[in-house]
């Protein structure tokens, strides 16, 4: 199995479109426009890029950024071994050379000098220097670059610049709307219709209270982690606190209110 082929994705993802997302990404997949996907935690981002990637047939390198990220990590370094030195391209220089779609996740998380080094392929240049090798790496024709962030969670210390901001077509994903959502739960898990709007409701009961107690509201995935732990034939109390309330805030008042509300949905 070649490189480019150890990185597809073998199957389809389950996805379901809330727009015209799949028909714009293939457009600037087309032109080779890097892309950049905002959203909420757990609302589709890394899935829907998962998907595009398998609908287009390109290998995907998805690196998870963190603040303790160095620019190494993403282009290589030279590997200390018995006798000599060794290169080992990093996850954006290998995607690069092999034609892949390098998917940046939660890129705000990273040091701000790191995320520079990915301006030069993300403009009609598409190339990566690699200053300590000495090579100037051309980008492959089918290669493309995509970030995903929460603008919910940027502050003037974790936010991209506008220089990189302005590099990249914008795609804004938001929960998708209740019958949808109930949808994928169904698509996804195998869960019955009726649980699944079920579902649905609580998280929109938790999602009223962003920004009164609560950072962030239940997402589309801790439902699946719900719905999953229903067809188990967890009681589905239980599983709803196990896998909306507990994860998401340690308030007393505020757990008490989603676990009433849970229980009116399934009483």
């Amino acid at each position: 199995m070649s490189l480019a082929e150890s990185f597809r994705v073998q199957e389809e993802p389950y996805y379901q479109a809330q727009g015209r997302e799949v028909a714009l990404f293939e457009a600037a997949y087309e032109v080779r426009l890097p892309v950049m996907v905002k959203g909420p935690t757990g609302c589709g981002k890394s899935r829907f890029v998962e998907y595009m990637a398998w609908k287009l047939q390109r290998p995907l390198i998805t690196v998870a950024c963190n603040e303790d990220m160095t620019a190494s990590d993403l282009v290589g370094r030279y590997l200390l071994e018995d006798g000599g030195t060794r290169w080992l391209d990093g996850p954006l220089t290998t995607a690069a050379r092999i034609g892949a779609i390098c998917y940046l996740d939660e890129i705000v998380e990273a040091r701000a000098d790191t995320t520079v080094v990915i301006h030069p392929l993300t403009d009609h240049r598409r190339v990566l220097p690699l200053d300590k090798k000495g090579e100037l790496v051309r980008a492959h024709p089918d290669f493309q670059l995509v970030i995903s962030y929460n603008p919910g969670y940027q502050s003037l210390m974790k936010d991209l610049k506008p220089s990189t901001k302005q590099r990249f077509a914008a795609f804004d994903f938001d929960y998708p709307e209740a019958e949808a959502e109930a949808r994928i739960l169904v698509g996804e898990t195998g869960i019955d219709a009726e649980r699944a709007r079920a579902l649905v409701k609580i998280a929109e009961a938790a999602r009223a209270l962003k920004g009164h107690g609560l950072a962030e509201g239940i997402s589309t995935r801790l439902l699946v982690h719900a719905a999953l732990l229903m067809r188990q034939g967890v009681e589905p109390g239980d599983a709803c606190r196990v896998a909306l309330v507990r994860p998401i805030t340690d308030d007393v008042d505020i757990r008490n209110t989603l676990d009433h509300a849970i229980d009116a949905v399934f009483a």
